[in-house]
């Protein structure tokens, strides 16, 4: 059978110009996998078009438009996860329209429908308080208990997503000063974050214990399960929870919802909170564009409220007591 050219172009689009030409990482290879995936699938059971019959002509933007709608209302998505998938289709069409530029006009149409505007949720951190209780968890006498200690002061301290922790290998930690690390982001870039003395003490002590002191260990990950294997998403997930539901017996006021970003999240608001600038949180977090880094800004309530309070405690050349004795002010404002 001979393959569509809408297999072709997704073919090359995942394969060559993602993986060679951008260079980008084999997890969000997947991400974009999995939505030509949900495409392919509302083809088949909503359509009745099997896959191996769609092509580029079918995918219009009307066709679009249909398909996001489906997202959300035949399977509950929301609107930031209806717009990761536009995002998707639009970076696609963005490929296609080279490769096939008789298609121009069909891409532009579908590279001008919009993203759905929505409430931007708040970003979730944890007070100083809050975080000390979570990482005195792990069980120190335990080998598995240190790990973990070690797991999360590093993720704290380094503001590492959990990707770049997980593909985090020993030679990319330095022990000597200037102590740090380098981790690989998202785009293969790489950024290298300084180590606090409290950290390098841990992560020496870790290294030793484990045999990773040995140059034939370089290659290997930092953080391992029992089997020695490469920790998974779910499982840094899951030794975290573990910890934060042994920290709620002590301290129940601790968030609700607190995940491995969380800690990320925490260490942008309290670089901001020491009085360091956005574009500290930037180099440190990674993030290609600063405005990326303002919702920490705007997030913090804490530094807005200490500034209100200065403004109120400040002295100035007018204070609100001489409007209210000024009755001449007062009736000039009344009149108009």
């Amino acid at each position: 059978m001979t393959p569509t050219d809408f297999a072709r172009a997704v073919t090359g689009f995942l394969t060559q110009y993602l993986a060679a030409q951008r260079n980008v990482s084999p997890n969000t290879i997947k991400a974009y996998r999995d939505t030509f995936t949900l495409v392919l699938q509302y083809c088949r059971d909503e359509l009745g078009l099997p896959p191996e019959r769609v092509t580029l002509a079918r995918i219009d933007a009307s066709f679009v438009l249909q398909f996001l709608n489906h997202l959300e209302t035949g399977r509950a998505c929301c609107a930031a996860t209806r717009n990761h998938r536009l995002a998707v289709i639009r970076s696609f069409f963005r490929y296609v329209q080279v490769e096939y530029p008789e298609r121009i006009l069909q891409c532009q149409q579908i590279l001008s429908i919009p993203q759905q505007r929505h409430t931007r949720c708040e970003v979730e951190y944890l007070s100083v308080e809050d975080l000390l209780t979570i990482l005195a968890q792990p069980n120190l006498s335990t080998r598995a208990g240190r790990r973990d200690a070690v797991l999360l002061t590093v993720l704290y301290d380094t503001g590492a997503r959990v990707q770049e922790l997980i593909d985090l290998p020993v030679r990319d930690v330095r022990l000597e000063a200037p102590a740090q690390v380098r981790l690989t982001g998202k785009g293969r870039k790489t950024r290298v974050i300084p180590l606090m003395p409290a950290t390098v003490a841990l992560i020496d002590e870790y290294k030793r214990e484990h045999g990773m002191d040995r140059p034939e260990r370089l290659d290997c990950p930092l953080f391992s399960n029992r089997q020695g294997r490469r920790l998974s998403r779910s499982g840094i997930r899951h030794i975290l929870m573990r910890h934060v539901e042994s920290a709620r017996t002590t301290r129940p006021t601790l968030p609700a919802r607190i995940t491995p970003h969380t800690l990320r999240h925490t260490k942008a608001m309290h670089i901001l909170q020491a009085g360091n600038p956005l574009t500290t949180v930037q180099a440190i977090l990674g993030h290609t564009d600063l405005r990326t880094s303002e919702i920490y800004a705007r997030a913090d309530m804490e530094m807005k409220r200490t500034a209100l309070e200065k403004a109120v405690s400040s002295k100035t050349s007018m204070s609100t007591r001489s409007w209210l004795k000024d009755k001449g002010l007062l009736e000039w404002l009344r009149s108009l």
